[in-house]
This record gives C-alpha cells, sequence and structure tokens, in this order.
C-alpha cells in the first residue's frame, strides 16, 4: 500500500500546479507552461539542471492532460499515450530497474535483463496513468535551485500542499547520465519511504524464491 501511495504522489506531483520557491521564505512564483516552453528545446542538455529538468516534465505533462480532458475521460487509454511521450523520456527507469534487481543483476543473462527494464517500463506507465487519471489541484512547492557541483545525484525536495491535509514531503532523486549527461529521475522518497527500495525488497524475495522469469512475466500482466 505504502508503495502504491508513493507512485500516486510521484504523478499527483508531476501534474499538480507547479510552483518554485522562492529566496524569501514562504514565498512562491508560479511556473507556467508557456515560461518553460523556451527552455523545453534545451532540456537534454548539459547545462540544465535538475530542478529545471523535473519542472519542465511536470508542467508539460499537466498542460497535455488539461488541453485532453474531455478526450482522455471518452479515451481512457490516450492516457497512457500521454505519460510514454510527456513523462517517461525523464525517467530513469533502466537504471531503477538495475537497482531493483540488486544482487541478481549480474546472475541473470543480458536476454533477461533487458525484458525485466522492458516489463517495469511498462508497469510504470500504467501505475502511473492510473495514479494521473484521479489527481487534483495541489499545491507542489519545489526546493530553490542550488549548484550541483559536479555531483551526479542530486535529491530535489519538494512539498505538496492541499487545503485541510497534512503537507506531504516529497523528494525526487535525479541522476545525471555520464554520456548524454541528461538528468533524469529514478527514485522518490515519500515522507522518509523509498519507492525503489520499497519495490527492491519486495521483487528481491520473488526473484530468490520464484526466478526472474516468473516475475517478469508477472510485472508484465500487471502491466496491461
Amino acid at each position: 500500500m505504502r508503495a502504491f501511495i508513493a507512485k500516486s504522489v510521484l504523478a499527483l506531483v508531476l501534474t499538480s500546479t507547479l510552483v518554485a520557491s522562492a529566496p524569501a521564505a514562504s514565498s512562491v512564483v508560479t511556473i507556467s507552461a508557456s515560461s518553460l516552453s523556451a527552455s523545453s528545446s534545451t532540456l537534454h542538455g548539459e547545462s540544465v539542471s535538475p530542478y529545471l529538468v523535473l519542472k519542465t516534465a511536470g508542467t508539460n505533462l499537466f498542460s497535455r492532460i488539461s488541453a485532453n480532458q474531455q478526450a482522455i475521460a471518452k479515451f481512457p487509454h490516450l492516457m497512457r499515450d500521454i505519460v510514454e511521450e510527456e513523462l517517461m523520456p525523464s525517467i530513469d527507469y533502466r537504471y531503477a530497474s538495475y537497482r531493483i534487481l540488486g544482487k541478481h543483476l549480474k546472475k541473470i543473462s543480458k536476454e533477461q535483463r533487458a525484458e525485466f527494464v522492458e516489463a517495469m517500463r511498462h508497469y510504470l506507465v500504467r501505475t502511473y496513468s492510473i495514479a494521473l487519471s484521479k489527481y487534483k489541484n495541489q499545491q507542489v512547492i519545489f526546493e530553490q535551485e542550488k549548484p550541483t557541483k559536479g555531483k551526479r545525484i542530486i535529491g530535489v525536495k519538494t512539498q505538496i500542499i492541499e487545503q485541510g491535509a497534512p503537507t506531504i514531503n516529497v523528494v525526487f532523486q535525479m541522476r545525471q547520465n555520464k554520456k548524454t549527461k541528461q538528468w533524469k529521475a529514478f527514485d522518490i522518497t515519500v515522507e522518509g519511504i523509498s519507492l525503489l527500495s520499497t519495490k527492491q525488497a519486495e521483487l528481491n524475495k520473488k526473484i530468490t524464491k520464484q526466478g526472474i522469469d516468473y516475475v517478469t512475466l508477472e510485472l508484465a500482466a500487471l502491466a496491461k
């Protein structure tokens, strides 16, 4: 249940009304899709920070969903197309899959590894699509941008604020690829609970008992 909540919060964060924390305490600046559109073309550039990658991906995703509400209501499968095109390019599902495999990574064949990664990718698309279909307009406050100082893994702190509900603290783990220099999200921690670690503990037990092929087929079946 905690893992599902974490996945739902991830989707909500990326599709809510986005605001960036300003230097002044407790003040916020609204970020719109149009204000970030000029930066979207350089999203994968070396100079783009993980903070901007996260904001841009969320804004583009939310704008696309808002513009297609009627179509999505009539054809729910369209949400998967939107997730595939707007969200997944910013998710490092391959790295996350390898982390989930853990000790089993070097024990399985190259083909088994590729099949697991693909099954996990489709599983994530389905999970995000379901969560996105139920989002509300929470306010999201992002951590003020900071220099990365050469680090390749950065935690971007956010807060989800909804009237009449407790504030939810979320940290996106962003990783920069050595070759492409792109920043992508590979994990989310909600109130101290890591989605990646939770899934790793769950699937590692199954892989040990039932084997990688069984777990891959199970993920593929859940993704349908």
